[in-house]
């Protein structure tokens, strides 16, 4: 029960999170022609069983086949108009579309493709693949969706003359927990814990190196997965326990 509460009260900061921050996002900009629907008003879908939805994954078909939501159906963005025929007769029927978060725009382009072909209720969920599978919501894994990954690692000396050079092209992220992170951590890392981050990659720049790390490894080899998911072409993974033994700064 106490583990049902808690992912209540994520689902409701994620849900307040993702839309002012896509509120913010939309700005002047035109009415694409969907709706953005988040994680918890499709989780009470999902439970409902009913009928009158369609779930969309937009990814590639490896993406598909590692891991998807449950009763999704597959329609590649990038090959839309060969999978078009998988969509309902029905231009009415509500059409959920979704890919690899919120940075992600393969689930932006296939709902518009959509929009095109008539259909009249069609939804992105923009949060994704990687805040469901966070929140530790239903899957359908394939058989490559537990096979370990074989992380980057950055030695602490690189990571320090990375540090020390004031170079720009890259993010340094603590997933330790915030308590953690508060009484130590690498300089000029930024805290954001592994259990929400997925749900916190929209602030992460595409176009830097996003390096993540932890004490031991565990931790930040999880979040280096989901950088991956996340769509980011360029990442590492250094340890603390590590940093702490070559005798560098820690920060307070």
């Amino acid at each position: 029960m106490p583990h049902k509460k808690q992912t209540t009260l994520v689902l409701v900061l994620l849900t307040l999170f993702f839309a002012l921050a896509l509120q913010a996002q939309a700005g002047d900009q035109k009415d694409p022609g969907y709706q953005i629907i988040y994680t918890s008003q499709l989780k009470a879908l999902f439970d409902s069983g009913g009928n009158g939805f369609l779930i969309i994954d937009a990814r590639n078909p490896g993406e598909y086949a590692e891991v998807h939501i449950p009763g999704a159906i597959n329609v590649p963005e990038k090959k839309f108009d060969e999978h078009a025929h998988l969509l309902p007769e029905s231009r009415a029927t509500q059409l959920i579309f979704y890919c690899n978060g919120v940075k992600c725009g393969k689930s932006k382009k296939a709902a518009a493709k959509a929009l095109a072909l008539g259909y009249t209720n069609v939804h992105v969920y923009a949060e994704g693949m990687p805040v469901w599978e966070e929140v530790e919501f239903p899957l359908i894994k394939g058989p490559d969706y537990e096979k370990p990954i074989e992380a980057d690692i950055i030695a602490p000396e690189e990571l320090n003359a990375w540090i020390a050079s004031d170079r720009d092209d890259f993010t340094l992220v603590d997933v330790r927990d915030t308590e953690e992170f508060a009484l130590g951590h690498i300089p000029g890392a930024v805290n954001i814990p592994v259990a929400t981050f997925a749900a916190q990659s929209g602030t992460l720049d595409k176009k830097k190196t996003i390096v993540v790390y932890c004490n031991g490894g565990g931790r930040s080899n999880k979040a280096y997965r989901k950088v991956m998911n996340l769509g980011y072409k360029k990442y590492r993974q250094a340890l603390f326990s590590d940093w702490k033994n070559a005798g560098f700064e820690v920060a307070l």
